[in-house]
């Protein structure tokens, strides 16, 4: 099921950074990551996540596709999102009004998301961040192997973040304690709104 949704299509381009996840090209020569990869960071994330206090870890993403999963993820572990643009300075000037000192910020990509994935290196917070075959993560703690590109793919991997996290936190005691679904998660398009 986790394979339909796109999570380990990659990108025709690939990074020196990323060419240990890549297991091979398709056809038409888009890269594949390995999913045995992708969910064993997940569980490492959800570890590392788990090991401080949810309300201080920050969730960003500058992809539309990524509000949606962000949402969700903050609603059912605790985490703070920052929804919308991301702006400069939130984790290094201290007189702006939404100043915050995460322990752990979460970003959808390395590359969309850059400005956070600077001020938390800056500030010497850990990152992980969701990386495409594409991306440069030189500047990421932990990277999750992923599209993070696709609506479904991104809904995926925050689904199987947050349950991972849910785990962790005691909340949850199986799969199938988990309160909402992947399609939950997923950002609905413009036409399926009106």
């Amino acid at each position: 099921m986790i394979l339909s949704t796109g999570i380990r299509v990659g990108t025709p381009i690939k990074t020196k950074f990323m060419n240990s996840f890549i297991t091979r090209a398709n056809p038409e020569g888009l890269y594949i990551l390995d999913i045995s990869k992708t969910l064993a960071r997940i569980d490492v994330a959800a570890k590392f996540i788990g090991r401080t206090n949810i309300a201080n870890v920050a969730v960003t993403s500058a992809r539309e596709y990524g509000k949606t999963p962000i949402e969700k993820f903050c609603e059912l572990t605790g985490a703070r999102g920052i929804f919308g643009r991301f702006m400069p300075g939130t984790f290094t000037n201290p007189s702006l009004p939404k100043y915050m000192e995460p322990e752990i910020v979460i970003v959808t990509d390395p590359q969309a998301d850059e400005q956070a994935v600077l001020e938390a290196t800056r500030a010497g917070v850990p990152v992980i961040a969701l990386s495409n075959s594409d991306n440069i993560t030189s500047k990421v703690d932990l990277v999750i192997p992923s599209n993070n590109r696709g609506r479904k793919a991104l809904a995926t991997v925050y689904w199987l973040l947050t349950k991972e996290v849910l785990k962790k936190q005691g909340k949850i005691k199986s799969d199938s304690d988990m309160p909402l679904a992947i399609d939950d998660f997923e950002a609905k398009l413009v036409e399926e709104l009106i």
